[in-house]
C-alpha cells in the first residue's frame, strides 16, 4: 500500500546556494513539497533579504518566508576545507541551486563540471539575468531590466505614457523561480531513465520572454507590430480596469458573448452589444467610454454587491490587505500558520503552497532559519 504521508518530492536532497528572491522562491516550492533543503550561506556577506523590513517573529518577513523548511549552514566559499566539505556532500545532495554570475562557481570548483565528475548524477541549476552564454551574461540586472529587454514592459501600460511599475517581480519569479522548478524536476526524471545528471541554464529574460505568449505569437508569426493599448488583453479593448464613484476600480473581462450580453444588461448599455467585439479603434473607444461612465455612477461597494450575483466576469480590484482577508482566500487556504521553530507550538502567518493534491499535502516544519543554525 502506497504511504499517503509522504510529501511529493520526499527524497530529493538540495544544496541552495542563491540569496534574494528567484532561486529562494524556487527551493521554497520544493521544500513545501518536502524536498531536503540545505541553504548555504556565507557567514560574512549576509542575504539581504534577512534584513529587509519589515520584521515579525525577530527576523526579516520575507527572509522567514522564502526560506521555510530549509536548514542553514554558514560556510566561507573561499575556504578550501568548505568546498572540500560541499564536495563530500554532493554524493548525497544531488541537485544544486546556484544563482551566481557565470563562472563564479567555477573559480571555486563548484562549477558543473568539476561537480559532475563526483556524482554523474548531479542536476545544477544556475539561475541567472541572461543566462550562462551570450555577450549578456556577465551583465549586472534586477528585474525591472529583465522585463524590458524581453519586450513586455514594451506592450504594457498606457500609449504615451511610461511603463507601468510591476507590482510583483515578473522575471524574478515566473521567469527565473518557477522555470527553475520545471528545469530541476523535469532533469530530475529525465535521470529515472539515463541515471545521468545534467546542467540548467535558467536566464530569467530568456524565461520572462516565454512569457509574450499572445503578444509573441502576433508579433512573431503574425508580424503584426506590438505596443500598449493595442492588443485585446492590454487595454485596445474594453477588457479593463474602471473607476468606481468613489475612486477605486473593478476589473471587467467580459470578452466571450455571453458574458459581454450579461455586461450590458448589468450597465443597461445594449449599445456595446454590438459594438463590444468591433476592431475599430473608434468603436472600441467608445464602448470604453460609455462602460466607464456608468461605473462612474456608483460606488464601489455597489458594483462589488451586483456582479457577485452574475457570472460576467467582473470582480473588484483587491488591496492586498483585502485579497488575504477575502473569502475566496479562506476557502482556498492561501494562509498558513508555520512553526517558528521545529516542534514550536508558536507560529507565523505566511502564504501557503499553492498547488492542491488529492493524497499528497506540503509541509510546514518552521520559518527561515538563523544563517548557521544547522550543521551538516
Amino acid at each position: 500500500m502506497v504511504n499517503q504521508s509522504l510529501p511529493p518530492l520526499s527524497g530529493l536532497k538540495i544544496l541552495d546556494f542563491s540569496t534574494l528572491l528567484p532561486g529562494p522562491f524556487a527551493t521554497l516550492m520544493l521544500a513545501d513539497l518536502g524536498a531536503d533543503v540545505i541553504h548555504v550561506e556565507s557567514p560574512s556577506r549576509m542575504d539581504l533579504v534577512r534584513i529587509m523590513p519589515p520584521y515579525a517573529d525577530g527576523q526579516a518577513t520575507a527572509h522567514a518566508y522564502l526560506n521555510r523548511n530549509k536548514r542553514s549552514v554558514a560556510m566561507d566559499l573561499k575556504d578550501p576545507a568548505n568546498i572540500q566539505k560541499i564536495k563530500e556532500l554532493v554524493s548525497e545532495y544531488d541537485i544544486i541551486v546556484e544563482q551566481f554570475r557565470p563562472n563564479v562557481m567555477a573559480r571555486l570548483g563548484l562549477d558543473y563540471e568539476a561537480l559532475s565528475k563526483i556524482n554523474p548524477r548531479l542536476i545544477y541549476c544556475s539561475i541567472t539575468g541572461y543566462g550562462q552564454t551570450g555577450s549578456y551574461k556577465d551583465r549586472a540586472g534586477h528585474d525591472i531590466n529583465y522585463i524590458s529587454l524581453s519586450g513586455i514592459a514594451g506592450h504594457s501600460g498606457r500609449i504615451n505614457e511610461r511603463p507601468p511599475a510591476m507590482g510583483i517581480q515578473i522575471a524574478d519569479v515566473a521567469g527565473g523561480s518557477l522555470h527553475a522548478v520545471i528545469g530541476i524536476l523535469a532533469a530530475v526524471i529525465e535521470r529515472q531513465t539515463s541515471g545521468q545528471g545534467q546542467h540548467v541554464d535558467i536566464s530569467m529574460t530568456d524565461c520572462a520572454f516565454s512569457l509574450n505568449t499572445m503578444a509573441g505569437a502576433a508579433q512573431v508569426a503574425g508580424g503584426e507590430q506590438q505596443g500598449p493599448e493595442q492588443g485585446m488583453l492590454n487595454g485596445a479593448t474594453f477588457y479593463d480596469y474602471y473607476q468606481t464613484q468613489d475612486g477605486r476600480h473593478i476589473s471587467i473581462g467580459s470578452l466571450e458573448p455571453q458574458f459581454l450580453m450579461g455586461l450590458a444588461q448589468a450597465l443597461a448599455l445594449p449599445e456595446i452589444l454590438s459594438l463590444g467585439s468591433s476592431l475599430q479603434p473608434e468603436d472600441r473607444a467608445s464602448v470604453r467610454a460609455m462602460i466607464q461612465k456608468a461605473i462612474a455612477e456608483h460606488s464601489f461597494e455597489y458594483w462589488n454587491q451586483l456582479f457577485a450575483a452574475l457570472d460576467v466576469c467582473v470582480e473588484p480590484v483587491l488591496s492586498l490587505a483585502e485579497a488575504v482577508n477575502s473569502k475566496l482566500a479562506t476557502e482556498r487556504g492561501w494562509l498558513v500558520e508555520v512553526p517558528l521553530a521545529l516542534d514550536q507550538p508558536q507560529t507565523q502567518k505566511q502564504l501557503a503552497h499553492p498547488i492542491k493534491y488529492s493524497r499528497s499535502q506540503p509541509v510546514y516544519r518552521f520559518m527561515g532559519r538563523a544563517v548557521g543554525a544547522d550543521e551538516v
